[in-house]
């Protein structure tokens, strides 16, 4: 990741409110609850014709009753140590705290270039606030408010004016599978993450809700390129009972609707339940691909191939009528089988980009449509003439050009999809078929 620029800071002092300004996005969950943030978030930000990386941390707390304390401030210390340069965000309407004093030491031995900014001085009479920031040794604060943007230029002036050159060439924004890893809280999404980077890159821990923003991440690795996609776990409506955890469950769903494909998580230990249902009922809707991994499965007594084909049917039987896609049984923390699900992710993305020639569509198809006709509605016979697929759709799409297209039923628009998947191999994706008329 090449020049990378770094927001640190205490809790609540504006680093995700800024992160939001400088990628102009609203990628970062903003509230005024302390620790809102846990996770490393990364975007991009381009001024004045150049381009960097930035990330957002958590608050920097020390001596507090957070249970995430110490995880929040490793991620802290990741970003420092990953960062080409750091903004150190103060608050001039709280002013100088111990705190802030534990994070300039922090700052001045990782010996990296750093930005004071105080934030918050949303008119000049907060100005003059500034001056208390002078003692924590690392050069002039910068006034300015990333809430209405005031002093955002200057900062930005200051950024692209330290930050080292790029001997190469930009970073490219390539076309690369987005892969969402989704499900329940405490189904094992960040442990999966983890385990694919081989790094402490998200929180785990055993409280249900630990993360909070989709947390967005480049894996390549393995012969694999993706961006993957750590999410919030989706609960169900009556349960979030929190503007927060509403946002976290809301950026969930969006990143299910940017991804290619789905790794839907489920907890082994205690099956398949109606929120999972609801989450697959999500993904169906987007018509993404899908992959189900059951994790946990070395808490598991029963581990024969019995046991796994009877969890494997139940799994089948609560998705159907849509039952043809991989299932994968993982152990995210031991590593089981976790490769099988990077492999099976590409093959599930390549099988969305298949494409069947006509000829071959109606070859095949059409002797069978003829053994299989529609019903007959209202004494007419319904007459499929000709097959075709659509080039250049994002779903696999399939046209079947008819005489009464407004009177073919559900249940033979299924008898189609799946003579389509007995002879193609469409494994994990969704299929549109159309009828029109002709």
């Amino acid at each position: 990741m090449n020049r990378l620029v770094a927001i640190v800071g205490q809790p609540n002092v504006g680093k995700s409110t800024l992160f939001n300004r400088l990628t102009g996005t609203r990628t970062a969950i903003v509230t005024d609850e302390p620790g809102t943030t846990r996770d490393r978030q990364y975007g991009k930000a381009e001024w004045n014709g150049v381009t960097f990386s930035v990330v957002d941390t958590g608050g920097w707390i020390v001596r507090s009753d957070d249970v995430f304390e110490g995880e929040i401030n490793k991620q802290v210390e990741i970003a420092i140590e990953e960062a080409d340069l750091i903004i150190f965000m103060v608050d001039t309407q709280v002013g100088l705290l111990e705190t802030d004093e534990g994070v300039a030491k922090l700052l001045r031995r990782s010996k990296k270039p750093v930005i004071l900014v105080a934030n918050k001085a949303d008119n000049f009479s907060m100005e003059a606030y500034v001056a208390e920031f002078y003692s924590l040794g690392l050069g002039d604060p910068m006034p300015m408010s990333a809430m209405n943007g005031s002093g955002t230029g200057e900062l930005l002036d200051k950024v692209v004016e330290i930050l080292p050159t790029d001997d190469g060439e930009e970073e490219q924004e390539d076309e690369i599978p987005r892969i969402a890893v989704v499900g329940r809280p405490n189904a094992g999404k960040s442990s999966l993450i983890n385990a694919f980077l081989g790094e402490e890159r998200n929180i785990v821990t055993d409280i249900a809700g630990t993360t909070r923003d989709s947390i967005y991440t480049r894996y390549n690795k393995f012969g694999h390129e993706f961006s993957l996609v750590d999410t919030a776990g989706i609960r169900k409506r009556g349960k979030v009972n929190e503007d927060l955890e509403y946002y976290s469950v809301i950026r969930s769903i969006r990143a299910i609707e940017n991804s290619d494909v789905c790794v839907l998580m489920l907890d082994a230990t205690k099956g398949i339940e109606g929120q999972d249902l609801n989450i697959f009922s999500v993904i169906q809707k987007n018509k993404k691909g899908l992959i189900v991994c059951v994790n946990k499965w070395d808490l598991i007594e029963d581990k024969s191939q019995k046991a796994q084909d009877s969890y494997t049917n139940a799994i089948r039987n609560r998705l159907a009528p849509f039952t043809d896609f991989p299932i994968i049984f993982i152990s995210a923390l031991n590593k089981q089988r976790i490769l099988k699900v990077l492999d099976t992710a590409k093959e599930v993305y390549d099988k969305r980009q298949t494409r069947v020639s006509t000829n071959r569509l109606n070859s095949i198809l059409l002797p069978i449509i003829e053994k299989t006709p529609p019903p007959a509605w209202k004494g007419k016979y319904i007459k499929i003439k000709y097959i075709t697929m659509l080039p250049k759709v994002s779903v696999p799409s399939f046209v079947f050009f008819c005489n009464l297209p407004q009177w073919i039923k559900e249940e033979y628009k299924r008898f189609l999809e799946n003579q389509i998947r007995n002879h193609w191999d469409f494994s994990g994706t969704p299929i549109n078929i159309f009828f029109r008329e002709k």
